[in-house]
């Protein structure tokens, strides 16, 4: 096996630590020759001229610490708006392309996590893979977006060699269109037990929720709610992670009393957080496209222990276990004010699934594909 791998990935490489980042880690310390280039979201620089900011250049091509040289990062230049048509995409292409010689890769396999890069994959013929973590023909977005997502799709289900889903409600769905591959998400358990002081700006009594504030998964209407619930038994509900809401959901949000948004932690601080909340919490919405997610946040929670309060989502709904309270939005805020109100022990949970076993399912999907 002597292919480099470019990731196309739907989230950059930061501190706050994802599926792609921890599957990616794994690869390189398991194969010591493996190269990898990290494709990023994309810069737009219509939007920051249109917001005021000027013209702000991406980070382009650099170097990341830690791995010897063998993993780099790209974030390219939005240099025309989606309206423009295939001249955008067209744009994309080259730079990465462009990117991955500077990089030193001759002909790499594709993982493609971002189902905008189909183009990359039809037009390269490089070996390819489809890593799909989410149903977006599930989520909520106007008509043309979806045509594209579903043209992008297709191409990705019928020119890549593998297909990779997170979920089973993903492989219950893609499965009957063609062969799939289940791996879903993990912890790093061991990392995550290591005991932590508690965080200074975590308040007491926390009814605590990690994970990336979404549209298309967190209902700010029930965490608000919750948030009532929480204040007439002295505490609070804390929302750790980066946001992509809606600036009025944010305003929303921000002022409750009993809401604290501390936004994103580095993934190395995340576990002392998880371990000193009160109660764990998901409220997510429950829809079709929640139901083709696997949380990392469900992985995370066993690991810790703590008491889990969660909507009966995929993941969550069926997992037997003495500290986790199912409950659908009308009981939710009940559920986790009476845990605010008498805190429970920490349970040590046996048999959490492990990110360096999901690596090795990895290597196996990747082994054909690296040997092509």
């Amino acid at each position: 096996m002597n292919r480099d791998l470019v990731v196309l990935s739907l989230e950059p490489w930061d501190d706050v630590w994802r599926r792609n980042q921890y599957l990616v880690d794994g690869l390189l310390r398991a194969d010591p020759t493996l190269r990898v280039l990290f494709v990023e979201p994309s810069n737009d620089l219509l939007h920051s001229v249109v917001a005021g900011r000027g013209i702000n250049r991406g980070r382009g091509l650099r170097i990341a610490d830690g791995y010897a040289g063998r993993l780099s990062l790209f974030q390219p230049d939005k240099v025309l708006p989606r309206f423009a048509g295939p001249a955008a995409d067209a744009l994309l292409r080259r730079d990465v392309r462009r990117a991955v010689a500077r990089a030193g890769l001759v002909e790499p396999v594709l993982w493609v996590n971002d189902p905008s890069w189909a183009g990359l994959v039809a037009r390269t013929g490089w070996p390819s893979l489809y890593d799909m973590t989410d149903d977006w023909l599930a989520a909520d977005r106007g008509e043309r977006e979806l045509r594209r997502i579903a043209a992008n799709e297709a191409v990705l289900m019928q020119r890549c060699r593998a297909v990779v889903v997170c979920s089973t409600g993903l492989f219950d769905t893609r499965n009957e269109e063609r062969s799939v591959v289940l791996i879903p998400n993990a912890v790093d358990v061991a990392r995550y037990r290591v005991p932590h002081d508690r965080p200074a700006d975590l308040p007491e009594r926390s009814a605590l929720y990690v994970g990336t504030l979404h549209e298309d998964r967190l209902d700010v209407d029930l965490v608000l709610r919750t948030a009532d619930a929480a204040a007439s038994a002295a505490g609070s509900v804390v929302l750790v992670g980066p946001s992509a809401l809606a600036a009025a959901n944010v305003d929303r949000l921000a002022a409750h009393p009993a809401v604290a948004l501390l936004g994103p932690k580095a993934f190395t601080d995340v576990p002392a957080y998880l371990q000193h909340a009160a109660v764990l919490i998901v409220p997510h919405i429950v829809d079709a496209f929640t139901d083709s997610l696997d949380p990392i946040k469900l992985y995370e929670y066993l690991a810790v222990g703590r008491p889990v309060v969660s909507t009966p989502v995929a993941g969550f709904r069926t997992l037997a276990s003495n500290s986790l309270t199912v409950a659908d939005a009308a009981a939710f805020p009940d559920a986790v004010s009476a845990l605010l109100a008498d805190p429970a022990p920490s349970v040590v949970v046996e048999d959490v699934p492990d990110w360096k076993d999901r690596v090795a399912a990895y290597v196996e999907v990747l082994a054909p594909l690296r040997a092509e």
